[in-house]
């Protein structure tokens, strides 16, 4: 016969809660883990040809009356430029030696604009789908052409250009020292002639005569930084002389085409900028309008524009611009901290209150800009701004999100 004995167990009410919240972590862990499968964040937004959702703002986190009085300020600080743009070119470029237009030249409309966060239409205003000319925003289209180059294995930053360009354009001790790096970021101080128009006819000094300005000794390339639209257009007639194509074919192929941009952008150059290339007649475009030409563009395929960059250059799971490059385009010139390859950085003198250092923006000639900050997930496009308030402009959309 079996005997059972009996045992007593001791149970200690301090243990029996340590195992309880135990059990209890272990429990809300899983469910986290659970969470997190279940509920994964959605796939970052791209707007399809011809759509662009918008949102409510305060359904991204901003404050929406703060947001419109931004947009308010956008609209009551209109550049004070006439609608007739041949009258504001000729005001700020006629004085220079043998100026004259030579590309086309668009009447603009009036203030127009977008804040893009986390890639959804956050406000609106003027009419963004008209195409307008952007004057020197057209130059970080140009260096993404660049980019296209480099990272298709065409060239190297470094590379001097001569190696390239054999026709003569960059023969000489001073100017076969030029590299693709120096044109980007306008340090060259290339010398010569490029479309009837010299390198120190552009915006030449204020003092000295035409012969002091023939010449003078070109500094070593890389080590001053001047804005210069001859040598702007330089660069696009270099990669034109590499791609063997037309820019803005290479442009609408690689970029404007699979971010789904409109079908009405254009960019120009001059009527005496065409070349021969392989037997066929293929026109240099321009980096901005400072003699016409350039891009003419609407607001809404700006943003797009802008939308790609701030994703890093990809584009609904593809990839269209290497992550490297837009590294390289955005980092600080030793030359001048404030600019990239064409684009203009806040790590430098210029400061906008409450904005991030990191933003990088495109900016032209009567208040065009497209302006990129990855740190707030925002994309701001303005047209027709008058330049000194796009500072105050920033910090008040900045300040508009709801910390």
């Amino acid at each position: 016969m079996k005997r059972f004995h009996s045992v007593s167990i001791n149970f200690r009410p301090d243990r029996l809660i340590l195992i309880a919240a135990f059990l209890l972590t272990l429990t809300s862990s899983s469910l986290a883990q659970q969470r997190k499968k279940t509920e994964q964040a959605p796939p970052p937004y791209f707007p399809p040809y011809g759509q662009w959702e918008q949102r409510q703002p305060e359904t991204m986190g901003f404050d929406t009356a703060a947001l419109f009085e931004a947009v308010s300020f956008a609209k009551k600080n209109e550049i004070s430029y006439a609608k007739d743009l041949r009258i504001a070119i000729l005001q700020a470029y006629g004085s220079e030696p043998g100026f004259r237009i030579a590309g086309p030249v668009a009447d603009r409309g009036g203030p127009a604009g977008l804040i893009i966060k986390n890639g959804f239409i956050a406000a609106a205003w003027g009419d963004v789908e008209r195409p307008d000319l952007t004057f020197s925003a057209t130059k970080s289209y140009l260096s993404t052409v660049a980019g296209l180059a480099y990272d298709d294995g065409l060239i190297d930053v470094k590379d001097k250009v001569a190696s390239f360009v054999t026709d003569g354009t960059f023969a000489g001790p001073h100017n076969s020292q030029i590299t693709w790096e120096h044109l980007l970021n306008q340090s060259s101080d290339w010398s010569g002639t490029l479309f009837d128009v010299p390198d120190w006819a552009d915006r030449p000094p204020r003092t000295g005569t035409t012969e002091d300005w023939q010449r003078r000794i070109p500094v070593t390339p890389g080590t001053v930084f001047e804005y210069n639209d001859v040598r702007v257009n330089l660069l696009a007639y270099s990669l034109l002389q590499v791609y063997r194509r037309p820019l803005p074919v290479i442009l609408k192929e690689r970029i404007m085409d699979p971010i789904g941009a409109s079908t009405t952008w254009r960019w120009n150059g001059y009527d005496n900028s065409w070349v021969t290339i392989d037997g066929q007649m293929i026109q240099s475009v321009s980096g901005g309008a400072h003699f016409g030409g350039g891009l003419i563009i609407s607001t809404l395929d700006h943003a797009r524009f802008g939308l790609l960059l701030l994703r890093n250059g990809e584009w609904n799971g593809k990839r269209l611009l290497s992550e490297e490059w837009i590294r390289l385009a955005t980092a600080p010139s030793p030359a001048n901290s404030s600019y990239g390859y064409m684009w203009w950085l806040l790590k430098g003198a210029t400061k906008w209150e409450g904005v991030p250092d990191s933003v990088f923006y495109a900016t032209g000639m009567g208040g065009n800009y497209i302006i990129v900050d990855q740190k707030n997930d925002l994309v701001v496009v303005v047209r027709w701004i008058d330049p000194s308030k796009i500072g105050e402009l920033m910090t008040l959309v900045v300040s508009s999100l709801e910390k």
